[in-house]
């Protein structure tokens, strides 16, 4: 079957959006531990971007869960779907011409390095959110860490599951820096890569 499916090819190519955006268009990829802040600081990037007039969208874990990937659950090989699907969502928005905001956990190396590959490494940016698993736990904003040091969630990463830290981000932030300083040192990674060249 897979060899009758044929790559349809547009009029208006990625460039051309990008042309009409005013702007190039990129994946700003967070990963970290639940409640390192990858959300929060994600939306906060979001809402200086859109204040220049850059267009985006924010993808969040919990979001993409209830919907695309409801069918998947925490196992590794579930883990590894879940990635691939947001790599995939996340090649058409930057194909529209977006910048897009991920939030996830993506605990597995080869996982980000799939979603490097399916966007393209030139437009990958790498955050990580190097929030300590003590400050996460404190924090325990969807109540999980607790739940699953009671035994009541199996496969919570960094309890029970492993999470593999990147080990050359693009940009490393920790619980020491507040969200306005985190988003002015995405700010300052990103901004000449917003300008659009043809």
């Amino acid at each position: 079957m897979v060899k009758n499916i044929i790559q349809q090819e547009f009029k208006i190519t990625r460039e051309d959006r990008r042309l009409r955006n005013g702007h190039n268009s990129f994946l700003v990829f967070f990963t970290g531990l639940s409640g390192s802040g990858k959300t929060t600081i994600s939306c906060a990037m979001e809402e200086k971007l859109h204040n220049e007039g850059i267009k985006t969208f924010v993808l969040d874990g919990d979001n993409i869960r209830q919907g695309i990937n409801k069918n998947l659950g925490f196992s590794p090989e579930d883990r590894s779907e879940n990635n691939r699907r947001i790599g995939e969502i996340a090649n058409l928005f930057v194909e529209a011409g977006l910048v897009v905001l991920a939030a996830f956990i993506s605990p597995y190396k080869k996982d980000r390095n799939n979603i490097r590959n399916i966007v393209g490494p030139e437009n990958f940016i790498e955050v990580y959110m190097s929030t300590d698993l003590e400050e996460c736990e404190r924090r325990d904003v969807k109540g999980l860490y607790k739940k699953a040091r009671a035994g009541e969630i199996k496969n919570m990463t960094g309890i029970s599951a492993p999470y593999e830290p990147p080990e050359n981000p693009d940009v490393k932030l920790t619980q020491f820096n507040s969200v306005e300083e985190s988003v002015d040192i995405i700010y300052s990674k990103i901004k000449d890569k917003l300008q659009f060249k043809r």
